[in-house]
């Protein structure tokens, strides 16, 4: 597989991850919804300061930490994806790890950037120990709501496909509603999902050589012969 393969897959992820995300931020208020597909599918517009799928690291600073994390993952998936171009890897393994490395790069771009050109954002409040949401439809400024690498990730990808009410007698959550599937994300997220399960699912075509190691098959050129056998 050629890099400039390589060079399409993760700029058509960037083109759509990123168009939608600036969509979404300029014309959406923060938690509006937009049925796009019924009730199960919606666009619902969250900002989310922490890892994918709304999970949240520490404050402040733990948000500079994940960020920090994620440029040198993305530098590191750089020079990952060169080597197993260069080694040859199995095509689809391949374009599973372009997916993994497509969809840190952005959500990195929010992380660094969007604090910078938007107007409106969450910010962190330490009386609070907790992110302020805000009013009114986010513009593009050069007075940002925060600082380089202080961003929020933009999501908006919402599929309700079940919704109830637990009853009284179940444990822990006895009386609760329930809503599967209840994280917001973005294509960033959908695409680095999509490359880690497609690995998990298709390891032992992707890694032939783990699998016939795991499964005890191992290659000799010794001579299987009468006198070795009976020695």
């Amino acid at each position: 597989m050629k890099k400039q393969h390589i060079g399409i897959i993760v700029l058509m992820i960037l083109l759509v991850d990123q168009a939608l995300k600036l969509y979404i931020k300029t014309t959406f208020h923060l938690h509006d919804s937009v049925q796009v597909l019924g009730s199960w599918f919606q666009l619902y517009f969250v900002e989310n300061p922490g890892m994918a799928y709304g999970w949240k690291f520490g404050g402040e600073w733990g948000k500079v930490a994940l960020t920090v994390f994620r440029i040198i993952a993305v530098i590191f998936g750089t020079w990952y994806i060169g080597k197993i171009i260069r080694d040859k890897r199995h095509k689809g393994f391949i374009i599973c790890a372009t997916l993994i490395y497509a969809g840190a790069i952005g959500n990195l771009i929010d992380s660094c950037f969007y604090g910078m050109i938007f107007d409106k954002g969450m910010i962190y409040d330490a009386a609070m120990g907790d992110y302020r949401t805000y009013n009114g439809l986010a513009t593009f400024s050069s007075d940002g709501y925060s600082s380089f690498l202080h961003g929020n990730v933009v999501d908006m990808l919402h599929f309700p496909l079940i919704q109830g009410h637990f009853p009284n007698w179940f444990p822990i959550w006895g009386g609760e509603d329930f809503e599967f599937f209840r994280p917001i994300f973005n294509i960033a997220d959908a695409s680095i999902s999509v490359g880690i399960i497609t690995i998990f699912l298709y390891q032992k075509r992707f890694f032939p050589e783990t699998a016939r190691s795991t499964n005890g098959t191992v290659e000799t050129k010794a001579t299987v012969d009468d006198q070795s056998q009976v020695s």
